[in-house]
């Protein structure tokens, strides 16, 4: 089955290879090579030689003379048998199939106790409805109703076994005053019956969980020191077995038990899951939300370490599943430990908190908020009184300064006018005076500038004749 060759074939074989002339037909390939590299013996595996062999098979009976087909029957049933058990290797320390078992069982408890549990505190609820709200454990619930019974029996009830005295004197204070209705006693014992199947299937599951955690210790240790023991079994019980885990790739294992979401977020083309089973481990539960996707992508790595440790490694100690949850936990505190540094500076100094001190405020009543007109604070309103006031102020300089260049500009416009009309009517004065006054015979003409009109006109036709 192995590939191997056992002592007595091997004496067959010696025996053989004497006398052998023509190369000898093996079913398994793996073993003629051994026989040909050990014995130095030629061999041949080929679809004709598993034909020859089921012709064996079928004809064993006339082959082997003397043999009934009952015993023959027997024969092949066992060997059958045996060959699967060597097949399986059944090893009480290596076997995932009970863990796989147990993981599935403890989940189907899980649930039948919370629907068990949910039925008996509706069902009781109807006969005494505070106690549910007093006792909120669902297991000492259960023992206190199996203890009692009917409300009326809990003011002679000793319950400090189960209960602390404040919760005890609650609930027969409870009792004498309550709500509920009158049931039968035929009620109350189907009630019991229901309590006591409570307590013996979370009494059950106590002891599953303990024969889970010892079986991921002999089964799987690094992986249980990595994930949990709950975490690490139901990546093996969703993969099938350990060996069937161990070749699937670490971003495998991270989105393993995600796969609804995965191909969701394919097939719509939005950003596919960070992580599915692994998301329950210790690790990533204690991480900030912002961190999770990385921590799990880093655990998920180390984990498939782990798992190929255990499933193929000879040694059974936990010391690689130690090391590798230490370096993710220290650079967990990293990740954590870089949004609480200082951003300037070097960046490796710690920012410094100051210690929280509660201020206590005496609040009054604010009648700002009774009206529905937008109201502004005292401060606002000085503000913008201080504000109105410099812009008046800023405008009636403006406006001071405007009239004073209007003044201005108005008086240079009325010195120039007078300035104009006055030459205007020292011009026209001139004129006049030219005109008005004729030169007189006593006094000869010396000015060379002003001529008489009669001149002019000699002058003028002296020049036309001349032209």
């Amino acid at each position: 089955m192995e590939g191997k060759i056992n002592k007595q074939l091997k004496k067959v074989l010696k025996k053989i290879v004497k006398e052998a002339h023509e190369p000898l037909a093996v079913a398994d390939a793996k073993l003629g090579g051994v026989i040909k590299e050990k014995l130095n013996l030629s061999c041949i595996h080929s679809p004709v030689v598993n034909e020859l062999m089921r012709g064996i098979r079928s004809q064993m009976d006339g082959l082997i003379p003397g043999v009934e087909p009952r015993e023959m029957a027997a024969m092949c049933l066992g060997l059958a048998h045996s060959l699967s058990r060597y097949r399986l290797k059944f090893s009480a320390d290596k076997v995932d199939t009970m863990i796989v078992q147990a993981i599935s069982l403890l989940d189907d408890l899980d649930k039948e106790l919370n629907n068990y549990i949910m039925r008996c505190r509706e069902w009781y609820g109807w006969h005494f409805p505070e106690l549910g709200k007093i006792i909120s454990d669902n297991l000492t619930y259960c023992k206190c109703l199996q203890k009692v019974g009917d409300r009326k029996n809990y003011a002679s009830a000793k319950l400090s076994e189960l209960l602390p005295e404040e919760v005890e004197a609650e609930v027969k204070a409870a009792a004498e005053i309550s709500m509920g209705t009158e049931v039968s006693e035929e009620d109350i014992c189907n009630i019991l019956h229901l309590c006591t199947q409570v307590i013996e299937i979370s009494e059950y599951r106590t002891q599953l969980y303990e024969y889970l955690q010892n079986r991921m210790m002999a089964i799987a240790p690094n992986v249980t020191v990595m994930v949990g023991e709950l975490v690490g079994a139901r990546l093996i019980a969703h993969a099938g077995s350990l060996l069937n885990l161990a070749k699937h790739a670490a971003s495998t294992v991270q989105i393993l038990g995600a796969e609804k979401a995965l191909f969701r977020a394919l097939k719509s083309r939005r950003d596919t899951p960070k992580y599915g089973l692994i998301y329950h481990a210790s690790l990533v539960g204690q991480t900030s939300p912002k961190h999770k996707g990385k921590i799990s992508r880093m655990l998920a790595a180390k984990t498939v370490l782990a798992i190929r440790y255990d499933a193929f490694g000879e040694d059974s100690s936990s010391a690689m599943g130690v090391e590798n949850r230490a370096k993710l936990e220290a650079r967990l505190r990293t990740l954590e430990d870089r949004g609480i540094r200082k951003i300037s500076g070097t960046g490796k100094a710690l920012a410094k908190t100051e210690k929280y001190e509660h201020k206590s405020e005496v609040k009054t009543y604010d009648p700002s908020g009774d009206s529905t007109l937008p109201t502004c604070s005292k401060k606002r309103k000085i503000e913008q009184v201080d504000r109105e006031d410099e812009i008046t102020e800023k405008k009636a300089k403006k406006a001071k300064i405007k009239v004073k260049v209007e003044e201005e500009e108005e008086e240079e416009k009325v010195a120039e006018e007078e300035e104009t009309s006055v030459k205007k009517k020292k011009k026209k004065g001139k004129k006049k005076h030219i005109k008005e006054e004729p030169l007189s015979e006593e006094e000869p003409c010396t000015s060379t500038a002003i001529a008489s009109p009669e001149k002019k006109k000699k002058k003028k036709k002296k020049r036309d004749n001349e032209d």
